[in-house]
């Protein structure tokens, strides 16, 4: 299959197809409230059949500069999305994305609801348990803990369906 421009990758794809759909998937997480940049750059490595580019590998397919690819990853690997390798021989980084990424970025989120949790508990009893903000700051507290304790269930039923689907 080609593209409009006559395009198509070495595996047959249609690059520009290809390209839509990044944009596409990008501008949904950008939606969401993840960075710009950040979304382009995941959304080209969920792609990639491998889940691994090199910066110029990044920059030449999203057509946009090293030091935008050097930001987006820098955040990526900050919430724990993308992993940085070297690659063997080279002193070139390979940016990839983690085995089951989606379970290993709800589990990452398991930690920073339980810090949030308690920095709201406390800061209820420093506002006090019977106020306004007091009684805001305990609902939300409850609130994270309901759904952390949620998420757990959730994701032990995921990993059991994803293996049905293995099946």
């Amino acid at each position: 299959m080609t593209s409009e421009t006559g395009e198509s990758s070495a595996d047959g794809r249609d690059d520009e197809a290809v390209s839509r759909f990044v944009e596409r998937f990008a501008a949904d997480m950008t939606e969401a409230g993840m960075q710009r940049m950040a979304s382009r750059v995941f959304a080209a490595l969920l792609a990639d059949d491998d889940g691994s580019m090199t910066s110029a590998e990044l920059a030449l397919a999203l057509q946009i500069s090293p030091a935008a690819v050097s930001g987006a990853v820098s955040y990526l690997t900050q919430v724990s999305m993308v992993s940085r390798e070297r690659e063997p021989g080279s002193r070139r980084d390979r940016y990839r994305l983690h085995n089951e990424i989606w379970y290993t970025t709800f589990a990452s989120r398991d930690r920073v609801l339980t810090r949030w949790e308690e920095t709201l508990k406390e800061g209820a009893r420093t506002l006090g348990e019977d106020t306004p903000a007091g009684v805001r700051l305990a609902e939300t507290a409850a609130f994270f803990e309901f759904v952390q304790s949620e998420l757990v269930g959730m994701m032990d039923r995921w990993r059991a369906h994803r293996a049905s689907l293995d099946a």
